[in-house]
């Protein structure tokens, strides 16, 4: 609701203080829809020029981020500690071979099914497992195995940042683009040079709206989705970074409540549990589901 009330507000603070100075919304609300099509359509363009099927599929499901920012909530950290708990200490105390069980199959595993949102999550639950499995495979070196995860997380914020990337790149050429629209109204007045100056004069007031229009989509619209966006992303990061962590921690030998604490750490400061309420998630994990 928070982007709302301020794409809200930018709206009524640039054109209302337009029409407070004098200014009149006709010439504006005349070229408007050929300057948004000569803009818009060109910026729609360069995007599908210069990105893939995969990536423009990605824009259209991040879009929605905007509104109800990052997928990661508290409830969803003190489930991921939670897991994470129940994993290590059943490394601490049952060994590598009762963990088999649960990373070969995690649909079917008492302690993964507890957690369905998490589980949902294709790269958490393979991020999880994959680095459990190399563990079961006697890669106990926490360097080998934090360099690999590190790898993983690496490979995944790239791809993640992608919708972002391309959302600012359209913001960067929108003036340009701006101008393109100015000059083509200019290239219209030029041609019809011979009409009385009140004629001339709505020509060129359209053709400047060309320049006003990309400006205020890159600077006022775009751009703040696109630096939205990227926010989200890194805010999601560490929700796998907090996976990381507390495996490293534990393969240095820590117990599985020590290792929750070095992970809780790392949580973002407006989702993290304090340590009375981890103690009590811990103390009230759900029993395994039938």
């Amino acid at each position: 609701m928070l982007q709302i009330g301020g794409i809200v507000f930018l709206f009524l603070m640039v054109f209302g203080g337009f029409l407070m100075s004098g200014g009149s919304l006709g010439s504006v609300l005349e070229a408007l829809p050929h300057e948004i099509m000569t803009i818009g359509g060109a910026a729609i363009a360069a995007l599908l020029i210069g990105g893939s099927m995969y990536s423009l599929k990605k824009i259209g499901k991040e879009m929605s981020k905007v509104i109800s920012g990052p997928k990661w909530k508290p409830a969803d950290y003190r489930d991921l500690l939670c897991l994470l708990f129940l994993l290590t200490k059943t490394m601490k105390t049952k060994g590598m071979i009762a963990l088999e069980q649960h990373v070969e199959k995690p649909d079917q595993s008492g302690i993964f099914k507890r957690y369905p949102r998490i589980t949902k999550d294709h790269f958490a639950l393979s991020f999880i497992c994959d680095t459990l499995r190399m563990m079961t495979m006697s890669l106990e070196d926490p360097h080998q195995v934090e360099a690999a995860m590190e790898k993983q997380l690496e490979k995944h914020h790239h791809e993640a940042m992608g919708p972002a990337n391309a959302l600012q790149t359209m913001a960067d050429g929108l003036p340009a683009l701006g101008i393109v629209a100015a000059v083509l109204g200019v290239i219209k007045t030029m041609g019809a040079i011979s009409e009385p100056p009140e004629v001339l004069g709505r020509m060129i007031g359209s053709a400047l709206v060309g320049t006003f229009m990309g400006v205020f989509l890159a600077y006022g619209i775009v751009g703040p989705i696109a630096t939205r966006l990227k926010a989200i992303v890194e805010n999601e990061a560490q929700f796998y970074h907090v996976i990381r962590d507390i495996l490293v921690a534990h393969l240095h030998g820590n117990a599985a409540q020590v290792s929750v604490e070095i992970g809780r750490g790392s949580v973002p400061t407006e989702a993290q549990p304090t340590f009375q309420e981890m103690e009590e998630a811990l103390n009230n994990i759900p029993p395994e589901p039938a």
